[in-house]
């Protein structure tokens, strides 16, 4: 072959592909997309039928550039990127920004990076499948016209700089609505019985036995429980049942997500990130899919893996199938590129997921674990009621000697788990303990982000590429926040039977505690409720998975994407026209009561420069007080007393250094200010508790810190050399300017800080 130029995505897609490719070929990477819509700007032709106006961004100009000129002396320009709707889309980009005459280009996809894949893809080119690219374009010129119509709505009527977005909107509205279920919910308790017995045959064996229903008062459970008195215990009935588990199948995108969360602790981005790095270099298969399937090449390495690690007994291929919602490309699950490879990474992260990756693969081929339950009831001699124990043995392994799968809702132990001594009916056991525990209902649970990403995959929203983006997103704009509950402690009941004596105490125990779970924002419920009020319609789930189906048809040239973009933009252009004209402006506020001081109403809403408590009328002659709300604090929850006490602020605390110490609460949250400077409260301080000493050592511990982070200093003209957060850093005039790697920041001289202030002073002027 001649000479031959082949365009990937990514520098380390690059590198791994040049190793497997001849001198005839060079490869170069396009860093993802060339071209794209103007970011200050609609760029659609609502009036030509939706044309996208794409531009090269300037940052892409000389990537585009380098390229343009390597293709023109190649003989064939092989586009490699990746061989979803995105991947696609990009090849085509190329084609029209590098200027590629049709008959040179040649489109190569496969799903993993290896050199038997490679050269299979080079001798079966195909076309771009403008189909493909359609559907990527439908999804990002509707998404566009769905942001560039509301933002500007939600920046008149809600409050400055917000934005919404067409499934990120639609995520946040899971998030809000459970978050409304979690505040309504009541928890009500029950009394869970469980009683220990002594196996009389070997006093160290201990069995584990519960009543099957819950006393719904105290009185029914102390009832039961001395009635228990004197009981004799009998073994009614002993019951084997054989069990088995079979392994779950391969990892698709959205399953990756969720294990990588609950085993390692990772967000679904960093997740994607990884398994975008374990590709590129070749160690795993196409990240982006929701397809169970395993190749027959795969299946026959897992098949030598199992038999050679573990034995014929442990082997049981399997194809699966997929049972996702609009299931879309059709290539493999994520698997190893070489099962016979079991460990693969450039860092212990990467090595923990590619691990996690590999078991999976592996278990989906082995044999099913076999399993022995066992059932026992208890008879009471006082009672009609039973008592009953259960066990689980394992016969066999199977899978579970390399992986089992874990669950969002699993509870701290499952007592079904646990192996009984051998039993037999008649047998009578004797009573160590009874106990009747009080137990309270827990609401529905936080989502955290795998649970999120598993919800809008049953609900059929979004597709394998836009989970990861579309929870960034939400918490980038400020709508939805991670946060560990922190939870409280509450008094339980206990009541116990031991050597036929009764009694009961009250215990302690922590509640509510949640961690890394997704909370709404006071802004993100603000905008939800707007959205919902003025654009059900965009924000129902029907209609969001009925897109992505639509996506899917023009994916399968079964549509035409401007004609369903049409379709949509007519009513929605109208509804966004009335909206603006009808609405009103959408504070969410609330009316906590009056303020005991002048009688005045005292409300929580969110203001321009977000959430805020009011006393008095806007309308009045007397211009109403305002106070920021502190972190931790709700528009949602607070009480009237809360809202007061923020105007307790700013509070003389006395003086330091000639000059007041003054505590206040403003944009960026509380705050000590003395000799006109401003000195952050850390956020666990209870401000109102807050000492004049407190104050001064918060001041020291400031000044302290500023000392050690100044280098140098030209006091006559204002300049100083300091250490930040990213690195040294020029401040003049209240401004900062970065220092050059190239420069020594100890040995600035005077002129190398004026020049470095003008260096980037023009290339501002420049952008």
């Amino acid at each position: 072959m001649g000479n031959n130029l082949v365009i990937v995505e990514s520098p380390a897609k690059a590198k791994t592909i040049e190793g497997f490719l001849g001198k005839s070929f060079t490869v170069k990477s396009s860093f993802g997309h060339v071209r794209d819509l103007k970011k200050n700007d609609l760029s659609v032709d609502v009036e030509k039928s939706f044309e996208p106006n794409y531009i090269i961004p300037p940052d892409k100009k000389k990537i585009v550039s380098d390229l343009k000129s390597a293709a023109k002396s190649a003989e064939i320009v092989w586009l490699a990127s990746d061989e979803d709707r995105e991947g696609e889309a990009i090849s085509w980009h190329l084609v029209e920004a590098l200027d590629l005459p049709m008959e040179k280009v040649k489109r190569i996809v496969f799903h993993e990076i290896t050199k038997e894949a490679i050269m299979h893809a080079i001798e079966t080119p195909r076309d771009i499948d403008k189909n493909l690219v359609d559907a990527q374009q439908a999804r990002r010129v509707l998404d566009r016209l769905v942001g560039y119509e509301l933002s500007p709505l939600l920046w008149k009527k809600v409050k400055p700089s917000l934005s919404a977005g067409r499934v990120q909107s639609v995520a946040v509205r899971l998030i809000v609505e459970r978050e409304n279920e979690i505040r309504s919910f009541t928890s009500k308790s029950a009394y869970r019985l469980t009683a220990l017995f002594i196996d009389t045959k070997d006093n160290s064996k201990i069995i584990k036995a519960e009543l099957p229903r819950r006393f719904a008062t105290k009185k029914e459970a102390e009832d039961f429980l001395k009635k228990c008195m004197n009981a004799v215990y009998t073994i009614e009935k002993v019951e084997k049942k054989p069990a088995k588990k079979s392994p779950a199948p391969p990892f698709i995108t959205s399953t990756l997500q969720q294990e990588a969360s609950r085993k390692l602790g990772f967000s679904v981005a960093r997740t994607m990130m990884l398994a975008q790095q374990l590709y590129e270099a070749g160690h795993i298969t196409y990240m982006r899919t929701d397809s169970v399937n395993l190749s027959n090449t795969a299946i026959s390495m897992a098949k030598d893996e199992i038999e050679r690690s573990y034995g014929k007994e442990y082997l049981k291929t399997r194809k699966y199938t997929s049972k996702t919602k609009g299931a879309q490309e059709a290539h493999e699950a994520i698997r190893p590129t070489y099962l016979k490879k079991h460990s693969a990474g450039a860092d212990a992260s990467q090595k923990k997921l590619y691990e996690l990756i590999w078991k999976r693969t592996i278990a989906s081929q082995m044999s099913d674990a076999e399993l022995e339950k066992t059932q026992v009831d208890i008879a009471i001699s006082t009672q009609q009621e039973k008592l009953v124990a259960t066990g689980e043995v394992i016969r066999f392994d199977g899978f579970l000697k390399v992986y089992m799968e874990s669950h969002d809702d699993e509870e701290e132990s499952n007592e079904s788990s646990s192996i009984l001594p051998p039993l037999k009916q008649g047998e009578k056991l004797q009573l160590k303990e009874m106990e009747a525990i009080e137990r309270f209902a827990k609401h529905p649970p936080r989502y955290t982000e795998a649970s999120l990403v598993k919800q809008m995959e049953e609900l059929g929203i979004g597709r394998p590429s836009t989970y990861a983006p579309t929870i960034s997103t939400v918490q980038k704009r400020g709508y939805v926040l991670k946060e560990d509950i922190h939870g409280k402690e509450r008094d339980i009941n206990v009541l116990n039977l031991k050597d036929n004596k009764f009694k009961q105490n009250i215990k302690k125990e922590k509640t509510g505690f949640e961690k890394n779970k997704l909370i709404p924002s006071d802004i993100g419920i603000l905008v939800n409720d707007f959205l919902m009020e003025y654009f059900m319609n965009i924000l129902d789930y029907n209609f969001t998975a009925k897109v992505e189906k639509e996506f899917d048809d023009i994916a399968q040239g079964k549509k035409v994407w401007n004609a369903i973009i049409e379709e949509f933009y007519k009513d929605f252009h109208e509804q966004v026209k009335n909206t603006t004209e009808t609405s009103k402006r959408y504070s969410g506020e609330r009316l906590l009561g009056k303020d005991p001081k002048s009688g005045n109403n005292v409300y929580v809403k969110i203001g321009r420069y977000g959430p805020m408590v009011q006393i008095g009328e806007t309308s009045d002659e007397e211009k109403p007080k305002f106070a920021g709300l502190l972190k931790g604090q709700s528009v949602q929850d607070i009480s009237l007393e809360e809202a007061l006490k923020l105007f307790d602020f700013p509070r003389k605390l006395g003086e330091y250094e000639n000059d007041e110490v003054v505590l206040g609460i403003g944009r960026f949250g509380p705050y000590v200010r003395n000799n006109k400077k401003f000195y952050s409260v850390p956020k666990e301080e209870d401000l109102h508790a807050l000492t004049l000493d407190k104050a001064i050592e918060i001041i020291k511990l400031k000044k302290a810190g500023d000392k050690n982070a100044h280098i140098l200093e030209f006091k006559k003209e204002g300049i100083q050399v300091l250490k930040g957060r990213y690195g040294p850093y020029i401040k003049a005039s209240g401004k900062n300017y970065r220092i050059p790697k190239s420069y020594e920041p100890e040995k600035l001289t005077l002129e190398d800080c004026k020049e470095i202030m003008q260096k980037t002073a023009n290339k501002k002027k420049k952008k």
